[in-house]
């Protein structure tokens, strides 16, 4: 199967396997005399493993740690799950930083006249620096700059 065949088969583009061989997320294709890269059912279910572990947020280092579970039989499942729970961690972080940037600018949009006035507390928003010895142009909203 040739990489076109299996970026469709698996729903990785044919550049992200190419980059997934590069970085050594995957092993290289065989390749034909042709020099076409040959691929067979098993890297199928690896794409597809890494299709969904992607989907999911994964890194690519969390990844690399992923496939070694899933290749690995004897595996814990212990291991699986700290990895699992170390993820939902940074993404309910992440969650929450977005949720606080959101909050930030939809005060600061509320408070912006949006006429032809040139005073724009979105702009001041932005552009006053984090400082952490003194208020900020958010600070007079009650806000902060998201972490």
């Amino acid at each position: 199967m040739k990489i076109g065949e299996i970026s469709k088969a698996s729903g990785v583009s044919s550049k992200m396997i190419r980059y997934y061989e590069q970085i050594g997320l995957i092993a290289p294709a065989r390749r034909a005399e042709s020099s076409y890269r040959v691929y067979s059912d098993s890297d199928i279910h690896t794409l597809r493993f890494i299709r969904g572990a992607r989907d999911l947020g994964f890194s690519v280092d969390q990844m690399k740690i992923l496939l070694a579970l899933w290749k690995d039989r004897s595996r814990a499942s212990s291991d699986v799950k700290a990895l699992a729970l170390s993820h939902i961690a940074e993404l309910e972080r992440k969650a929450a930083a977005i949720k606080t940037m959101t909050k930030t600018l939809k005060h600061l949009a509320n408070n912006c006249h949006g006429d032809g006035r040139p005073e724009c507390p979105i702009i001041d928003g932005i552009a006053e620096p984090m400082r952490e010895d003194g208020p900020t142009a958010l600070s007079k909203f009650g806000l902060s700059h998201p972490v």
